[in-house]
């Protein structure tokens, strides 16, 4: 891939996206009032007022990795969890939305699991294109998400929230780009079937639904499909996991993205990308 492609400014290429990877274990505080999520960073959450549901969002620990851009993930995730447990209200739940490990290794799923047992709340997973390398995600999947009867895709109730889990990261190797499948797009129509348009709804998935940059493959290909079946309802969010690094004179980030509900946008109109 060319590091000459920037997706957001000059100053930004993929080289210089694994620069910001040191930011992968950060996370989010989501509040959700009303049906429509605000988010903090984890550091800002401890001054800020904290009512009603709240979760957590972390992504992209990538475990393994030990270049110069983040030469300990281990102590990045560590962080996170560390934050996670000082907050003065728990959150309810914790999204992890994928690249849990760098490189599919069972020595690094071993190492991310034994971190994440510091988690007192449930964790809820997705998994991202370097969790399923050479195995389509068996791995992850039977450490992760072992109970699950689908092909790694799952729904919940929490909060008064619809929280639909999607994997859109199995067809990286063939397509170089994010697709659910026939399969799980059915599931998702029946899932959504029968419940309250004025049910608020949280997707979450690893790679974005809307066409961020579609040269570095971060776009989900038959996301139009699956957005189709959630137009009836009133507040519809996704939870992602892009890179979004933002660069200043001393700053670079990473976080994991939310995108807010995008019901009251014109019909088959994509929201623009949050900078």
């Amino acid at each position: 891939m060319d590091d000459t492609q920037k997706p957001d400014n000059a100053g930004t290429s993929r080289r210089g996206l694994l620069k910001c990877m040191a930011w992968a274990g950060t996370g989010i505080v989501w509040t959700v009032a009303g049906g429509v999520p605000r988010g903090l960073g984890l550091g800002e959450a401890f001054a800020a007022p904290m009512d009603g549901f709240t979760f957590v969002q972390i992504s992209d620990s990538h475990i393994g990795f030990n270049k110069e851009a983040n030469p300990d993930t281990n102590a990045t995730l560590q962080a996170a969890i560390d934050r996670i447990t000082k907050l003065q209200k728990q959150p309810t739940m914790v999204l992890h939305t994928g690249d849990v490990t760098h490189l599919s290794k069972p020595e690094e799923f071993d190492t991310a699991a034994q971190i994440l047992k510091a988690v007192k709340q449930d964790i809820h997973y997705v998994p991202g294109e370097h969790d399923v390398i050479g195995d389509d995600g068996k791995q992850f999947f039977e450490r992760f998400a072992p109970k699950l009867k689908t092909g790694g895709w799952y729904s919940f109730d929490q909060g008064g929230v619809h929280f639909v889990g999607m994997v859109n990261v199995l067809t990286f190797e063939t397509a170089k780009a994010g697709g659910f499948g026939a399969e799980q797009l059915e599931w998702l129509e029946k899932d959504l079937k029968g419940r309250s348009a004025s049910t608020p709804i949280v997707i979450f998935t690893h790679v974005p639904m809307w066409p961020i940059y579609p040269q570095w493959g971060w776009a989900t290909e038959d996301a139009p499909q699956a957005l189709s079946y959630l137009k009836r309802f009133g507040s519809v969010s996704t939870a992602i996991s892009t890179r979004s690094c933002k660069r200043s004179k001393a700053t670079c980030r990473i976080r994991p993205r939310f995108r807010p509900p995008f019901r009251s946008r014109p019909p088959g109109k994509a929201p623009r990308r949050a900078r």
